[in-house]
């Protein structure tokens, strides 16, 4: 049987469809009953069984943090695809991010380890990888993380939860991590996903950023996934990016295709510089939660250019063209509206 850890996200919702599809015995841990219609949300854009693929999932009610709950969950497992995380950018929310990311993955690794799973599948970010000096360097799985780098709260606990993976690795656990960009998917339109930026594109931006990062399609994360883990290929961490594109080119593809204006001014890094100093009061004074971060105004700006050859050599594997991901991803949202 295949355990399914954050089964009600966006790469969670998406994997369990395809693991149904393709008849496979799942289980998948949730936290709240609420975030469940998402799933069947998520299954109805692609098959009109939605309520019957759904009924086959077995869902276990856990927290990661929580030992027992877990126990029970694990039980008769053979693979595991931990997609659980908590995504915020935001510096104050550095404890909690640590409790999910780190010591949740930890539990979930030693688990792994005493029910004497197969194989493990991880999902990180690119966020858990370093960057090169030079920015028109590609970055790949080789290129050397920097813990002196003023890196984000959820970079920091993404990097940390790859630890504990490998330390599983030298317990004898088979495993795989993925490392996806910018995930293109349908179904979240708020939080952290990156739904989010299709609704806020939608109504509007008045700025965009010249910085550049690695985007892939959500469809292709979970396909990549489910290859992996049948593969014979362990202990390996693989890049997931489709593309490198600039903010002011995704906001502007994206834009044209919701039939929406584009964003039209430059946010200069003094202006930038300025807003996250701002934010920073307004949160210290008011409680505000926090919009910007000094490294999400940095990351706005910083070119980071990825290389997925690996995972492309590994699969013989070809990623779904960013254009097509927008198209796809717009038309769900204004069927969704």
């Amino acid at each position: 049987m295949i355990l399914v850890t954050g089964g009600t996200g966006l790469v969670g919702s998406h994997l369990l469809f395809q693991l149904l599809k393709k008849n496979e015995t799942v289980r998948a841990i949730y936290r709240h009953e609420k975030t469940l219609k998402r799933v069947k949300h998520v299954f109805s854009y692609f098959s009109d069984d939605a309520e019957i693929l759904f009924d086959k999932i077995e869902w276990i009610k856990a927290d990661l943090n929580n030992i027992p709950d877990l126990q029970v969950a694990f039980k008769n497992i053979t693979h595991v695809y931990h997609c659980a995380a908590f995504v915020s950018f935001e510096p104050d929310k550095y404890r909690l991010l640590r409790r999910i990311n780190i010591e949740g993955t930890a539990n979930i690794v030693n688990l792994c380890i005493s029910h004497q799973v197969k194989k493990l599948c991880y999902v990180s970010s690119i966020a858990a990888i370093g960057h090169h000096s030079n920015p028109e360097k590609l970055i790949d799985e080789k290129t050397d993380w920097n813990p002196e780098d003023d890196n984000s709260a959820y970079a920091i606990t993404k990097y940390g939860a790859e630890l504990e993976v490998w330390r599983g690795t030298q317990e004898g656990l088979d495993a795989v991590i993925v490392n996806p960009g910018i995930i293109l998917g349908a179904g979240y339109w708020h939080g952290g996903s990156s739904g989010h930026l299709f609704k806020r594109i939608y109504k509007g931006m008045s700025y965009y950023t010249n910085g550049v990062t690695g985007y892939v399609d959500v469809l292709d994360v979970a396909d990549i996934m489910e290859q992996l883990m049948k593969s014979t290929i362990k202990n390996e961490a693989f890049i997931l990016v489709s593309e490198n594109l600039s903010f002011k080119s995704f906001f502007t593809t994206t834009a044209e295709t919701l039939n929406v204006k584009s964003p039209t001014k430059e946010a200069k890094p003094w202006l930038l510089q300025i807003g996250w100093r701002l934010d920073w009061l307004n949160h210290k004074i008011f409680g505000k939660q926090r919009r910007l971060s000094k490294q999400t105004a940095r990351s706005a700006l910083s070119i980071t250019k990825y290389d997925a050859s690996k995972l492309k050599n590994a699969l013989n594997f070809k990623f779904k063209p960013i254009n097509e991901s927008i198209k796809d991803v717009s038309k769900l949202y204004l069927k969704d509206l």
